[in-house]
Order: C-alpha cells, then sequence, then structure tokens
C-alpha cells in the first residue's frame, strides 16, 4: 500500500514539473526510472510509471518524432536502476550519468537520422551532436538534481518515518 503512495506521489509530482517552466532538458524523468529501477521490486511498475508520466504530460505538451527513442531511453534508465543495486551515493550518481549520457546518444541519433535537420553523414551526425552540448550540461544537472532529491528524500523519510520505508 505504501508503495502505491509514493509510486502515485512520484507520478503528480513529475507531472506538474513538466508544466512548470524549466530549461530544455531539466527533468525528473531519468531520476525516477533510476529510483524505481533501484527500489520498485515490481519491475513492471519501475518501467510504466515514467512511461506514464511521459505520455500523459506529452498528450499535454504535444507528441512529437522522437518520442519513440525518448522513452526507450527511459526504460534503458530504468534497466540500469535495477542493475546499480549498491545503495553508494557515487554508484547512483554513476548511473545517473550514465542515463544522461545514453540519453543524449540514442535521443540526438535519432534526430540527425530522421528529422531532416542535419545531412546524413559524419559531419552532420558530428553536427547534431555538438548542437546538443548545451542541451546535454542541462540534462546532466537535471538528472543529478533530480536523483540526489529523489534518493536523498526517500533516504531521510526511511530515518525519520520508517513505515514509509519501501524495503
Amino acid at each position: 500500500y505504501k508503495k502505491y503512495i509514493v509510486l502515485t506521489s512520484l507520478i503528480l509530482i513529475a507531472i506538474i514539473t513538466r508544466f512548470i517552466p524549466h530549461l530544455p532538458n531539466v527533468s525528473p524523468i531519468m531520476a525516477i526510472a533510476l529510483f524505481g529501477g533501484f527500489y520498485f521490486d515490481d519491475k513492471r511498475l519501475s518501467y510504466l510509471i515514467p512511461l506514464a508520466i511521459m505520455f500523459i504530460s506529452d498528450l499535454f505538451l504535444g507528441l512529437h518524432s522522437s518520442m519513440v527513442t525518448v522513452y526507450l531511453s527511459v526504460m534503458i534508465g530504468v534497466y540500469v536502476g535495477s542493475r546499480a543495486k549498491n545503495n553508494n551515493p557515487m554508484r547512483i550518481a554513476g548511473a545517473s550519468l550514465l542515463n544522461s549520457v545514453i540519453f543524449f546518444l540514442l535521443t540526438n541519433f535519432s534526430v540527425w537520422l530522421f528529422d531532416g535537420i542535419y545531412t546524413l553523414n559524419l559531419v552532420g551526425l558530428t553536427d547534431c551532436y555538438v548542437m546538443a552540448i548545451p542541451f546535454f550540461r542541462n540534462a546532466v544537472i537535471g538528472d543529478l538534481v533530480y536523483t540526489t532529491a529523489l534518493f536523498g528524500i526517500y533516504s531521510l523519510a526511511g530515518k525519520f518515518v520508517p513505515k514509509f520505508s519501501l524495503n
């Protein structure tokens, strides 16, 4: 029961944060993916939650050509969280950075390949990744901040209010 309270809270907060003005690519989605993969035993829910957040908010913000790649990146983020089963802050930070890199590589490859903005050669691919560096910087900052917040708040809540512990 308490897991569903936490999950519902995460969904609501994440959906709301997508509508609050923010820097491009600063989003809690990859942190939630990492958190869900790390803590939730029911892997179906750990995958479903961030995908539901994305889909519900995309219905309001607008569907886009890179959705499949973004959603795939989120699913990989959950998997990374499920493999990072060591509650070491450096390992969690490393998993967050790995998720940022995976998201950057996959989504920008998709933009290069399908959006028709860049030439389909090495120069175009390089241009695509170079132009995306500011967005990558924002994603890394957002992912680390949201990951720190989620894991930190959860850890504190578990210490001060044991009934909210997911373990």
